[in-house]
């Protein structure tokens, strides 16, 4: 097969100034459990919409697999048109030269249609679009209204000032577990600097090139992890192992812990669990703020180079086909994650779907993803960042348990960091930043 360098239009000209031939495509993906079953049926509605291409969905059990195996079968030319990767893996992606952005592909959709969080976090510098978002995510504010009634609170706090006030009383009450959290960045350190507008590191994220630096252990984030620690040595915050359940959303979602911020994929569970006493909203952000949006999470659609341009054409009807606002609201439906267009919420206003519980973390995530942003809120261009997060939650995870300070372990996780960034900036010398 021949590396495909001309964008969507071209290869259709070339397939014959009409509806592409007809392909049996592949396309990867890294989710399992209800992500999974609700991609399946996707792709099974895909088939049986046209009977002019077959896709063929293929779970690989993780993100970190199907990346794997696609390098593998890259190699081999052996690699699907399709592959779903994750947020945190968006630059090693871009500069992995295996994919076509997806803007390029696909000049004729309209991209300014896509949620503001959602598309930024895929989007080059200058605003080009490399994959399309697809099963989405962002954080949000869960209380359980029967806990938090012990504390007289009645309404989810907006600020971190309202909310430290709510966990003393609450401890007071005799609530054993006021709020829960895993420590994890994407909740503690990521969301809370894009909402903040603050960076967690120099260059705009990275944005701006390869010689970025991490900021994490100064300004905001460094000041609300410190102040995480002093909430937990309180007692006002627990941790996954601290808890009965033994996790932080279980914990909640057994009505151990009165406070979480989570995903909005949390929802379903939660509602399940807990039926109306889950309280949603935006997560807080400190008194004085001028709130800017939070990072999409979860993960996008990347067209991979090697391909015939028909098989780019049949890949960009599914594209097409998994954008439609049913195909989103089954998707947001079967998995509880949030869309990925504007229109959308506008069809499920329509049809009276957000009084039903089963969306109901889908405004408060919205308005999270759509509040205004800046050059620290677009997302995350950082070598070598899924290796950073496991050195951040190491390091924290030591300062919460009492072996060293929270500001040297953000010192820490600075310094190992740094040569993270350092060896992928060897690693790709010479290449500029898409």
């Amino acid at each position: 097969m021949k590396p495909v360098t001309l964008p969507f239009a071209a290869a259709l000209l070339l397939a014959g100034m009409g509806p592409a031939a007809a392909v049996d495509f592949q396309f990867w993906y890294g989710n399992t459990g209800a992500a999974e079953t609700a991609i399946q049926n996707a792709c099974a509605a895909f088939n049986d919409s046209q009977t002019e291409h077959k896709i063929t969905c293929v779970g690989q059990g993780s993100y970190d697999t199907a990346m794997q195996k696609a390098i593998a079968a890259v190699r081999a030319k052996q690699h699907p048109v399709l592959i779903q990767f994750f947020d945190a893996g968006t630059l090693d992606l871009m500069l992995s030269g295996a994919v076509e952005p997806v803007a390029e592909a696909l000049p004729d959709v309209d991209w300014s249609n896509y949620v503001t969080g959602a598309k930024s976090y895929y989007e080059t510098s200058k605003g080009q679009l490399y994959s399309q978002p697809y099963n989405a995510s962002t954080v949000v504010f869960y209380g359980n209204k029967e806990m938090m009634a012990k504390g007289g609170i009645d309404a989810l706090p907006q600020t971190y000032e309202a909310l430290v006030e709510a966990l003393r009383k609450l401890k007071t009450a005799g609530v054993e577990c006021p709020y829960v959290t895993d420590g994890h960045p994407w909740r503690v350190l990521e969301q809370v600097a894009a909402r903040h507008g603050a960076p967690i590191a120099s260059r705009s994220n990275g944005y701006d090139g390869l010689d970025a630096e991490y900021l994490i252990n100064q300004g905001l984030p460094a000041q609300h992890l410190t102040n995480l620690a002093a909430w937990h040595d309180e007692g006002l915050v627990k941790l996954d192992p601290e808890t009965r359940a033994g996790t932080f959303s279980d914990a909640f979602n057994a009505g151990e812990c009165a406070f979480m911020e989570a995903s909005t994929a949390n929802y379903s569970a939660a509602y399940k669990a807990l039926g109306d006493k889950v309280l949603v909203g935006m997560a807080p952000v400190y008194e004085g703020t001028e709130r800017k949006n939070t990072f999409v999470g979860g993960g996008s659609l990347w067209i991979m180079k090697g391909h015939d341009p028909e098989a780019v054409a049949a890949a960009g009807e599914f594209l097409n086909f998994v954008r439609q606002p049913e195909q989103q609201i089954n998707l947001i439906r079967e998995a509880a994650f949030v869309p990925v267009t504007n229109d959308v919420m506008a069809v499920m206003r329509e049809q009276n779907l957000l009084t039903d519980p089963a969306f109901g973390s889908i405004e408060a995530g919205m308005e999270s993803l759509n509040q205004p942003g800046n050059e620290n809120s677009r997302g995350i261009r950082l070598g070598f960042y899924v290796q950073f997060r496991d050195i951040f939650k190491e390091e924290t995870q030591r300062a919460f348990s009492g072996e060293q300070t929270m500001q040297a372990a953000l010192d820490n996780a600075k310094t190992r960091g740094d040569e993270l960034l350092r060896r992928f900036q060897q690693t790709y010398s010479g290449v500029e930043l898409p």
